[in-house]
């Protein structure tokens, strides 16, 4: 069944002939289309009322279906109100039609304004076309006007034109009041070039979306009272004081070593010096983390391997690039043969038994975790 729908956003309809709406039916619809008419013929509506008529007339006629006509209206003033007020008559209309196929509609609006009810009825019926009859000499400006209307309500579109063209205005009164100062034009023009040209890269890369994640994640975890937080700005703490660290004893080892000293002393160097803090950084943030997922009910045993992993890897590498740095050097620890043997026996071996331990423990004392996710036999 073909539905034709006249909708009239602000309720002329209503408003001016006091007639009850929705008004279904080809007469009816007749009837308060000539109503309107002849209570206000200027109304735009009233093209729409007769608009829909016709159309109701050509549907009969060439389609082998059913057709039925409606008039729809909204409330004065309040576009959220008046888009409710479609759908509760919409909905009225689609329960008083007595039929048993599905019904499709075509929409019949005044201009664009109208048309922002479409996903109202979109919602409640499938939409087959949308008709809209304006006034030919008004069909350019009211469209351009809506436009306009839409631009500026919509705040995403409002950011992305009004900010540029405010900056842009700003520039000379900004200039007129730095000359009071005795501050130079070219110096504030660029610094609004800066933040034009900043505010459009961001805009164009899209970060405003990142940036918006990035603070609703920081605010969660903030009132969530998670331990990471902590833990992550204290394992940042260590890193940069690893970072230095290293730096500072390839300093050291530069001041000893005839020349230049080659790569991978020099990679060994920095390995050396920040390996501790690294490590001490790794252990923080992976305590952090267990305790975090043992307060949510989500600890398993195997995350308790993640600190013995780091400290193993630390073993193993504070062992490798002492074994390449020379001897007598402040801050070096030396590594022959075989105690790198030996540190590397020990990483290795701390690495599998905490393997081996957490794996036990997790089969022999199960987690709550670990007993949600077991199935029942």
């Amino acid at each position: 069944m073909l539905l034709v729908l006249c909708v009239d956003l602000d309720d002329d309809l209503g408003r001016k002939t006091g007639l009850s709406t929705p008004v279904v039916g080809r007469q009816r619809v007749e009837d308060a289309a000539v109503a309107l008419a002849t209570a206000d013929p200027e109304d735009s509506d009233v093209n729409v009322l007769f608009q829909g008529i016709q159309v109701h007339d050509e549907l009969l006629e060439s389609e082998d279906e059913e057709v039925e006509v409606a008039a729809v209206t909204g409330l004065e003033g309040s576009d959220v109100k008046a888009n409710r007020a479609i759908g509760d008559e919409i909905d009225t209309v689609l329960a008083s039609l007595s039929t048993g196929e599905p019904v499709h509609a075509i929409v019949i609006t005044d201009g664009a304004q109208d048309e922002s009810v479409l996903p109202v009825i979109r919602s409640r019926v499938p939409i087959d076309g949308v008709r809209r009859v304006v006034v030919r000499q008004a069909q350019n400006l009211e469209s351009m006007y809506y436009t306009m209307k839409q631009v500026l309500a919509d705040p995403e579109t409002r950011g992305t034109i009004l900010v540029p063209l405010g900056i842009l205005l700003l520039i000379y009164p900004f200039v007129t009041i730095a000359s009071f100062f005795d501050v130079p034009g070219a110096v504030v023009l660029g610094l609004i070039s800066a933040l034009l040209g900043l505010y459009t890269l961001f805009r164009g890369l899209g970060l405003e979306s990142a940036v918006d994640e990035a603070a609703d994640r920081a605010r969660n975890v903030l009132y969530a009272g998670r331990v990471t937080i902590i833990t992550y700005v204290a394992a940042a703490a260590l890193l940069v004081v690893g970072g230095v660290r290293g730096v500072e004893l390839l300093e050291t080892v530069s001041e000893s070593v005839a020349g230049d000293p080659p790569a991978g002393l020099v990679l060994a160097t920095l390995v050396h010096g920040a390996v501790e803090w690294f490590a001490a950084a790794g252990i923080t943030s992976s305590l952090g983390q267990v305790t975090d997922e043992y307060l949510h009910d989500r600890f398993k045993w195997r995350y308790l391997n993640a600190p013995f992993y780091v400290l193993a890897i630390a073993i193993v590498l504070y062992a490798l690039s002492g074994f390449f740095l020379p001897e007598g050097v402040v801050g070096v620890q030396t590594f022959y043969l075989p105690g790198l043997a030996v540190a590397l026996t020990v990483g290795t071996l701390l690495g599998v038994l905490s393997t081996l331990t957490f794996a036990v423990a997790e089969s022999r004392y199960p987690t709550g975790s670990d007993g949600e996710n077991e199935q029942p036999a």
